[in-house]
């Protein structure tokens, strides 16, 4: 079983890196509020020479989310580019030949559909899915989606899953995901087409990103992935071969013991059982 220690801030590791690629939920934010020392270690991280490119699964556009992690404190001096689930999904749509789709969502997210060739339709008419939420996951469950899905599976319209989240942080609650309903649509038998964390898509587009402020191919060997999140984020960059650094505070917390002093031995653990590994933890982010 591998052992990993808990170091106390980035700058211990930053001299093995050239490059980041940082979780945003969990990691810089609550769901709720920034993490000012967090959002600061990046910061920091770029001032010492490393270029920084945020990944997140929400189904929304870059540029929407940027928008959004200024009014908590994150700006361009923290990143050099944000690369979502939104965006990765919109180009696996580019090469859809079907037009008609059923959105299932809030209505906030349907600016990531902006540009492409979509027309929404109704249950009856639509081709195949667009998952990017629950319609309301502060009332509704997975369930509740289990009847409507096995008709929609019936006919075999695939399903593209916007935001492989299961669930999310917001402030000290857990609510329900867009990954949560593909489970269940994979459960009934259905396809569901990822694009987000763990799967390899969202992390070309984020190496991408990377060699284009490097001007050249980055080495992943000096690229260090930052989460919380073991079945998206560390499990993701791991299938990718890159470094990780874990934050123990985040999603996870409840299962390591004192949120402050977390028992290395039950992450080691965890980590074991999962068939992960990480090349250190740190209890939240700091420089």
């Amino acid at each position: 079983m591998q052992t990993i220690d808990l170091i106390d801030g980035l700058s211990a590791l930053a001299d093995d890196y050239d490059g980041i690629i940082s979780d945003v939920w969990g990691v810089l934010y609550d769901g709720v509020e920034g993490i000012p020392d967090a959002i600061a270690a990046l910061a920091k991280a770029r001032a010492a020479g490393l270029k920084v490119v945020l990944i997140t699964n929400a189904p929304r556009r870059s540029a929407a989310i940027l928008g959004e992690l200024k009014r908590f404190g994150v700006d361009d001096s923290m990143t050099d580019a944000i690369v979502t689930s939104g965006d990765v999904c919109r180009g696996l749509l580019a090469g859809e030949r079907r037009r008609r789709a059923l959105h299932i969502g809030i209505a906030g997210n349907l600016e990531v559909l902006d540009g492409l060739d979509v027309e929404l339709v109704d249950e009856a008419t639509a081709e195949y899915v667009i998952c990017t939420s629950l319609i309301d996951d502060e009332h509704e469950t997975p369930d509740d989606y289990r009847s409507r899905f096995a008709r929609l599976i019936a006919r075999g319209l695939p399903l593209y899953c916007f935001n492989p989240d299961i669930v999310v942080e917001r402030g000290d609650r857990l609510v329900y995901c867009a990954g949560a309903l593909a489970a269940v649509y994979a459960e009934l038998g259905g396809e569901v087409i990822y694009g987000g964390k763990p799967h390899r898509p969202i992390y070309d587009a984020a190496l991408a990103a990377l060699s284009a402020k490097f001007g050249g191919a980055i080495d992943r060997r000096r690229v260090l992935a930052i989460g919380d999140g073991l079945p998206t984020d560390i499990r993701g960059a791991y299938a990718q071969n890159l470094d990780v650094l874990m934050v123990t505070s985040g999603i996870h917390a409840a299962d390591f013991g004192d949120v402050d002093r977390p028992d290395l031995g039950r992450v080691t653990a965890r980590l074991a059982a999962e068939g992960l590994a990480a090349r250190a933890a740190i209890v939240s982010l700091r420089w």
